[in-house]
């Protein structure tokens, strides 16, 4: 009985804290057409205090996407774009000599921001790569001998290029698996398109009116943190990663030669955390098994190792995700 009188007193308040998402998507479709997921996929990792690795070819509004939600949100944003002569002072910021103080003053990198957008994070350099990933994994950084903690909320979308891998670092398998989400997104369809020509022919468009600050989100990923997970459901989200390392015990012996390695115990994490999320936005206080199979593709299509036979049958890891959620048993 507690339970339910708890979890009555969540969708009540997740109800009373939850407007500012449809002002969100309502501001973001203003800016954004089609791209739905995107959307939606940047306000999950934003209840969840994650990051987003996205991938597609250029032109899709990644960076609009985030510079948008920025705007929203009324926090502070940076872009970065990773080049190959790019340092890891470039990103976290170094030490600079002040000749008036004769003595070292710290200037801060663009790191230091609500969100930050690094394009195209696979054409720097290893250093590059894991200056940054360091700082989104522990939330701080050392400049000399000072260590800063970063702005909250914190939320790094990094974009990749599928198409041109030329001169590119790709980014190891341990690095993409400290990202919550790996998100794929296509070309926008006809109507769409035709919808995105006339928006940008228009000429100025309005400005980009704040609806939340950042404190309220802080709030808000506290009440995230609360939302109910039945065992059952947690049950349900152990089975699907082990399925991915031991795929022969849950009726998929099809998918051994496919599969090199499974995924990590940070996916069975980030899975619970992205079906809180994603129950927030449902206007939910408790996980349903609908909302694990919504971010599954999104949290688990990074975190599996594919074979050289998978490529030579051209399966990719989102066929091998459906699989899974198609032979695991539902609660």
């Amino acid at each position: 009985m507690n339970e339910t009188v708890n979890i009555r007193e969540l969708n009540d308040l997740i109800a009373s804290k939850s407007s500012f998402v449809s002002m969100i998507r309502s501001g973001m479709d203003r800016r954004i057409i089609g791209q739905k997921h995107l959307v939606d996929s940047l306000l999950i990792a934003l209840l969840c205090n994650g990051h987003v690795l996205l991938e597609g070819v250029p032109g899709l509004a990644k960076t609009l996407a985030i510079k948008t939600l920025a705007n929203l949100v009324d926090a502070k944003y940076n872009r970065i774009q990773f080049t190959p002569d790019l340092l890891p002072a470039d990103v976290i910021g170094t030490l600079i000599y002040s000749v008036k103080n004769e003595s070292f003053e710290v200037k801060k990198g663009p790191i230091f921001a609500n969100f930050v957008l690094a394009d195209e994070i696979n054409r720097a350099p290893a250093k590059v790569q894991s200056a940054l990933l360091e700082a989104m994994q522990e939330r701080q950084v050392t400049i000399g001998d000072e260590t800063f903690q970063l702005d909250k909320p914190f939320l790094v979308m990094a974009t990749q290029n599928p198409i041109e891998q030329e001169g590119t670092y790709p980014l190891p398998e341990a690095q993409t698996d400290r990202f919550l989400l790996k998100v794929v997104i296509g070309y926008p369809n006809k109507e769409e398109e035709k919808a995105i020509i006339r928006q940008n022919i228009r000429g100025a468009l309005d400005p980009i009116v704040p609806v939340v600050n950042p404190k309220e989100i802080l709030e808000v990923q506290n009440i995230v943190g609360k939302i109910y997970i039945d065992e059952k459901i947690e049950n349900y989200i152990v089975d699907i990663v082990f399925a991915t390392r031991e795929p022969a015990k849950f009726g998929l012996s099809d998918l051994e030669s496919i599969i090199s390695y499974g995924a990590s115990p940070r996916a069975s994490i980030s899975l619970a955390l992205a079906s809180r999320a994603y129950a927030f936005l449902q206007g939910r206080g408790y996980v349903i098994p609908e909302d694990v199979r919504a971010v599954c593709h999104d949290v688990i299509r990074h975190r599996i190792g594919l074979s050289y036979e998978a490529e030579a049958n051209n399966i990719g890891a989102d066929e091998v995700v459906t699989a899974i959620l198609d032979k695991v048993v539902v609660p």
